[in-house]
């Protein structure tokens, strides 16, 4: 698809000024704005604040009682979800590096969530995710290395229960997967994943263009 051809009837200065009252719109809580000040002390790009919003949003709407996350980074995105969960929900979350985490479990701690609410994973994602049962999460997120993002939607297509949520980060990548001159590696990669996602029969799905992207996908139930 030309994704080049599609033209918004806004200028790109009010395109600017829209994201940025959406991004706005509701401010980080206390808890969020320290673990997105981890996150730039780990050198981790966190979830925007329109983002964060939009995934606590998604988990109420559903009653998300299992979250599955693949990248922890600081917790970010981990703390969004405990805001639109009950308290007896859980958080499942699997990064490759053992310091993101170390910063998540502070992160979560200093919010006061109750370890046993969340259990973070240190391994890589293609080896940890193929061990977690099939149909048991509401929604499975992904954040972490686009060149895999093939292979952990196709993992999380396994994990998530019928009716449950499939959600991908990062999935405009500045912009550059709308550039039809534009064939790195890794925005050919997202194309193809959004491209996939797209052409399944049993899934709905839509790009929506909160923070750096959001490809959101609903199961058949």
């Amino acid at each position: 698809m030309d994704y080049g051809g599609l033209v918004s009837s806004l200028s790109p200065q009010a395109l600017d000024l829209a994201a940025q009252f959406a991004e706005s719109y509701i401010a980080d809580s206390p808890e969020a704005l320290l673990a997105r000040q981890a996150s730039r002390d780990l050198g981790i790009e966190p979830i925007s604040a329109g983002t964060a919003r939009f995934l606590t949003l998604l988990t109420r709407l559903i009653n998300a009682q299992a979250v599955a996350e693949i990248g922890t980074g600081a917790a970010v995105s981990a703390l969004a979800f405990f805001s639109g969960m009950s308290d007896d929900a859980v958080v499942t979350s699997v990064d490759r590096e053992a310091e993101h985490q170390a910063a998540a479990r502070e992160a979560l701690k200093a919010a006061k969530i109750s370890h046993t609410r969340y259990r973070l994973i240190t391994g890589e994602a293609l080896i940890v995710l193929p061990k977690l049962r099939a149909q048991a999460y509401d929604i499975v997120f992904i954040d972490a290395d686009p060149m895999e993002y093939p292979e952990y939607f196709e993992e999380a297509l396994r994990i998530v229960r019928p009716g449950g949520l499939v959600i991908v980060n990062h999935v405009l990548a500045q912009g550059k997967v709308a550039d039809p001159t534009n064939f790195d590696d890794d925005t050919m990669i997202i194309r193809d994943t959004i491209e996939a996602a797209r052409s399944m029969d049993d899934l709905t799905c839509a790009v929506v263009p909160v923070g750096d992207g959001l490809l959101v996908c609903v199961t058949a139930s």
